[in-house]
């Protein structure tokens, strides 16, 4: 039986505290209760995984660093699954800066992945460098005859959107529900490529096509 890739936001970071649209690298660090989410994180899982990848973002690095330290399976971090790259609103914190990240990014959700953001990435531009990277994971360790989990360390926005794409979840669904800090999302890999997604933070599926909005901190 192979395992799962175990997607995993990161722990609270300053910028998350602040609303702080916190995209480029290497980003701000984890405070002191992101820190305590990691390393309860690691504490909690039962087997330790077959591997642990992060993205290159410090607050990425430091949540895998601390699972590290609690399982004993080497960290490596791995190019091109930083989150969602905001450009002009990196930075900020205003009401209009979120909301004009929300607009694009439910636009990708519902299907127009060439909307940009303003000075920052498309919808495809973010599978396109975060997608290869799962797959080449998925080749490397979920296929064989061992067992074992992959956890990967990365960010909220970009986790719902690849995650979407890869396993089918309803649009409103990923839209609407986004994760909190050190929460998950699972795939398990099936025949012919595909995979199945079989956690989304706290909901297990089948996932409502319909769903109410989460109070959404959706940078990470």
């Amino acid at each position: 039986m192979t395992g799962k890739l175990i997607l995993v936001r990161h722990g609270e970071t300053e910028g998350n505290v602040a609303k702080i649209l916190d995209t480029r690298l290497p980003g701000l660090p984890l405070t002191e209760r992101g820190v305590a989410q990691a390393k309860t994180f690691g504490a909690n899982l039962s087997v330790p995984p077959r591997q642990l990848f992060s993205s290159e973002a410090l607050r990425a690095r430091q949540t895998g660093g601390y699972i590290a330290d609690a399982t004993g399976v080497k960290l490596e971090p791995l190019e091109g699954l930083q989150e969602v790259q905001l450009g002009d609103l990196e930075g900020l914190n205003t009401q209009d800066a979120h909301e004009t990240f929300q607009d694009v990014y439910h636009a990708w959700h519902f299907g127009d992945l060439s909307v940009r953001v303003p000075g920052g990435e498309t919808g495809m531009e973010v599978l396109d460098r975060y997608v290869p990277t799962l797959e080449r994971l998925r080749d490397t360790y979920l296929t064989d005859a061992e067992s074992g989990d992959v956890i990967l360390v990365s960010h909220g926005a970009a986790m719902r959107l690849v995650a979407r794409e890869l396993a089918g979840i309803p649009r409103l669904f990923a839209a609407n529900n986004h994760l909190d800090n050190t929460e998950t999302i699972e795939l398990l890999p099936g025949a012919n490529g595909e995979w199945e997604c079989t956690r989304w933070g706290r909901y297990l599926p089948p996932f409502a096509e319909a769903a109410w909005p989460t109070g959404d901190d959706p940078m990470g």
